[in-house]
């Protein structure tokens, strides 16, 4: 509690006051009773945006339930196993969903401009800088923002996953003061409440560690992705670059506006810093190609000394990887440590892991640099 009275203490990142604010809504937040696309709700989250425009707050809306439109227009009740359906579900169920907002944002005079990204678009710095510049032009311009994933385009290679990950990145990308999840549930429970009545929900987490993890569960619907898992993710990822994020029930009357004056309800995840930006690729933007296990002298160099990774506290590599490729670095346990940009492939790094840096050229006939990971390309986790 104490962490949370500071961080109100705190303007630039007060959670009940923020000024700039990344609404993820869910496929599940904005179906009906028939499990189809409610122009009703997207009705009331359209008063509710207009009620926070009017205290000042800058909105950017991320939404799922393309495919989810695409199965309305094809009558289909299950999503096809195969992926170049569900993509061409995805383009046509977009034209629909985007339809619906602008029809219904627009009898509320609230300007609306789309965004399509694949990971591709992240992880590339000078389109990920195009994209910091169209954001920031539309929420000053009034323009509330719609991105979705372009799922009619993205595969497993350029796929954020879901679109909580990709809310934390939009949130991180905006430089938002609130992350705020819009679910069918009320938050985290400490137990599966559709198991167990009585389960109570957590109203506050200081951080997200496996305890907190264990609660969480997959989704079980047909038309949407991603679960309590991934919103956990999405937490914490934000939460690494000093943004706050709150879990709702998305279907709750003037939810919205009732997080932006400081209501506490829900579930509140309280940020643990705040990264560098030129770290922040590295965090978040790049795909993990694989994982260097290493022993526990690395270990303690790289969490409490601020060392780089050097080959002898290599113990060996899961995956096929390549210079310039980020990869996680994983202790003896098996957990995560950090994550890095490697100098050295993994074929490489099996040759000369254990060994001193001044015998890597001896063993490989030539040398990058000393470190497989430099301190500079590296972020802890």
């Amino acid at each position: 509690m104490q962490r949370l009275e500071r961080l109100k203490k705190d303007e630039k990142y007060n959670p009940s006051k923020p000024r700039r604010v990344v609404i993820k809504i869910g496929t599940s937040v904005l179906l009906d009773d028939r499990k189809r696309i409610s122009i009703q709700m997207i009705d009331s989250i359209g008063e509710q945006i207009k009620a926070i425009q009017r205290k000042g707050v800058k909105p950017v809306i991320v939404t799922s339930g393309a495919i989810a439109c695409g199965m309305e227009i094809l009558n289909l009740k299950k999503k096809p196993k195969e992926i170049e359906k569900r993509q061409a579900l995805a383009s046509i169920g977009q034209v629909l969903l985007m339809k619906m907002y602008l029809d219904v944002f627009e009898k509320k005079d609230i300007k609306i401009g789309q965004i399509l990204l694949t990971h591709e678009d992240i992880a590339s710095k000078n389109r990920c800088l195009n994209l910091m510049n169209t954001l920031n032009a539309l929420i000053n311009m009034d323009i509330v923002p719609v991105i979705n994933e372009n799922d009619a385009l993205s595969f497993k290679e350029i796929k954020f996953g879901d679109n909580d990950n990709l809310s934390a990145l939009i949130a991180q990308i905006s430089n938002a003061d609130l992350l705020l999840l819009l679910s069918d549930v009320e938050g985290l429970y400490e137990k599966d409440p559709k198991r167990y009545p009585d389960a109570r929900i957590i109203k506050l987490v200081e951080r997200i560690d496996k305890d907190i993890e264990k609660t969480a569960g997959g989704t079980r619907s047909e038309k949407s992705i991603g679960g309590m898992v991934s919103k956990l993710e999405a937490a914490k990822k934000a939460g690494y670059y000093g943004i706050p994020t709150r879990i709702v029930k998305g279907d709750i009357k003037d939810i919205i506006p009732r997080v932006i004056t400081g209501e506490e309800i829900g579930t509140l995840f309280l940020p643990r810093g705040k990264i560098a930006r030129n770290k922040w690729w590295t965090a978040f933007a790049y795909k993990i190609k694989g994982y260097i296990d290493i022993d526990e002298g690395a270990t303690q160099a790289i969490i409490d000394r601020g060392k780089s990774l050097l080959p002898s506290g290599i113990i060996g590599t899961v995956g096929e990887f390549s210079r310039g490729d980020c990869v996680e670095l994983k202790g003896i346990k098996g957990r995560v440590i950090a994550r890095g940009i490697t100098n050295y492939s993994s074929s490489d790094i099996n040759k000369i892991k254990g060994i001193k840096s001044v015998d890597i050229e001896k063993k490989l006939g030539y040398k990058y640099t000393d470190e497989i990971i430099h301190r500079d390309n590296m972020v802890i986790l």
